[in-house]
């Protein structure tokens, strides 16, 4: 069965085809820049037969006016050619997608209808520079695989599993009961498949676990069971840790004082939380890498970037250490997660007695896979564990699917 995996942005769309019951990809890629001057898609074709053997594909510059035409040009480059992977797009059977939130309203992975788009439809207030670029790679789908079932993957449906005191904010009833306005979290299927891996790891179903999903986007869960009991991200994605161009966690009276005698407008707020500030409105730098240069040459900028963004993090160990009554992993992901060793460093120094006690030659090595960087006396262990949104979304389909014969 060939399971096609969408990850649709508003100028970009992500891909990875599957051919279950393989957990190997055939194929992947990215297709970024839709709508702008000049596109550009990087495909990847994988020996499933060598599974260490480098990928072969190409890189192509060219015009995507639009989701469905660069969709269809991925289509072309599945069919077609040397890297050819499916002779037809009727062979798939399968479309995944990503679809950032399913509100109250979906608490699972879902065949997508009528009634299900209308939904997501609806809830375009609620994550509006997502859900739209979703549903609209949702459409396109349907018209390139009219014969495959489509089916979609919510990030804040791990998160459903919150209790209602730790989902409820203390605001008046009608606000949660007549608008939802409650916690929702996001990121979830990352945090997901990393804790189902942790759990496998440790040979322990029930561990008690700290997800960390550290990108440009950054969160984090608490995880028994895998089960959440709570994460970092709350009603949109600006709340809890610092991130790269996001505040986090900020008092409310900022939001007063900005709107009020500094005169701000709602759009220009939303603008500064979500675009300028962060790592950006600390340092001049939203990229990790270009913050970890600046810190080597001496920047105190970066220097305080790098001490908030990291005492933050270790904030919210204490605290959901306490939520999970105890802790058996933390678990770094995501792209400064799995690549920056002063970040995981930062995190765990003088966390002995929380159990973390880090391995720092460990800490610096790199190597594929998971990872378990603490020292072997470590009461808790901290692992490095790859993030795979598409392979989870894949999984979740195929259970759907295995689930309704």
């Amino acid at each position: 069965m060939n399971i096609f995996v969408v990850n649709s942005g508003s100028s970009s769309i992500k891909y990875q085809l599957f051919r279950w019951p393989s957990e190997q990809p055939v194929s992947s890629g990215l297709v970024e820049r839709i709508g702008q001057e000049q596109g550009s898609i990087t495909h990847k074709v994988f020996d499933t037969a060598h599974p260490d053997a480098p990928p072969t594909g190409k890189h192509l510059t060219l015009s995507l006016p639009d989701h469905e035409a660069g969709l269809r040009e991925v289509v072309r480059l599945l069919t077609e050619g040397e890297g050819r992977v499916i002779q037809d797009p009727a062979e798939i059977a399968v479309v995944g997608h990503r679809v950032v939130h399913g509100g109250e309203a979906f608490a699972a992975t879902t065949l997508i209808t009528d009634e299900v788009k209308a939904e997501i439809r609806r809830l375009f207030a609620l994550a509006p520079l997502h859900n739209p670029a979703n549903a609209l790679g949702i459409d396109v789908a349907e018209r390139l695989f009219p014969q495959a079932r489509q089916v979609a993957v919510f990030d804040t449906a791990f998160h459903q599993t919150l209790p209602e005191h730790a989902f409820r904010y203390a605001l008046p009833e009608a606000l949660y009961t007549e608008h939802r306005i409650r916690k929702y979290g996001f990121h979830g299927t990352s945090h997901q498949y990393v804790a189902a891996q942790a759990a496998a790891h440790l040979h322990n179903p029930d561990a008690r676990l700290i997800t960390i999903h550290l990108g440009n986007g950054c969160s984090m869960a608490a995880v028994r069971g895998r089960r959440a009991l709570d994460t970092t991200m709350g009603f949109g994605p600006l709340a809890g840790l610092v991130m790269g161009t996001r505040s986090g966690d900020l008092d409310p009276s900022v939001l007063l004082h900005l709107l009020g005698p500094l005169g701000y407008s709602a759009e220009q707020v939303s603008a500064l939380l979500n675009k300028e500030s962060g790592m950006l409105g600390l340092s001049g730098f939203s990229d990790m890498r270009d913050i970890t240069r600046a810190l080597n040459d001496g920047d105190a900028r970066a220097e305080l970037a790098y001490r908030l963004y990291a005492y933050r993090i270790r904030q919210y160990i204490g605290a959901y250490a306490a939520v999970l009554g105890g802790l058996e992993a933390i678990v770094f992901t995501a792209g400064v997660g799995e690549n920056d060793a002063l970040v995981r460093s930062r995190v765990c120094q003088d966390m002995e007695f929380f159990g973390l006690a880090l391995d720092e030659a460990r800490n610096q090595q790199r190597a594929p896979g998971l990872r378990d960087i603490s020292t072997d006396d470590s009461r808790a262990r901290i692992l490095v564990i790859p993030t795979n949104e598409e392979l989870e979304i894949a999984r979740q389909c195929a259970e759907l699917l295995a689930d309704q014969q």
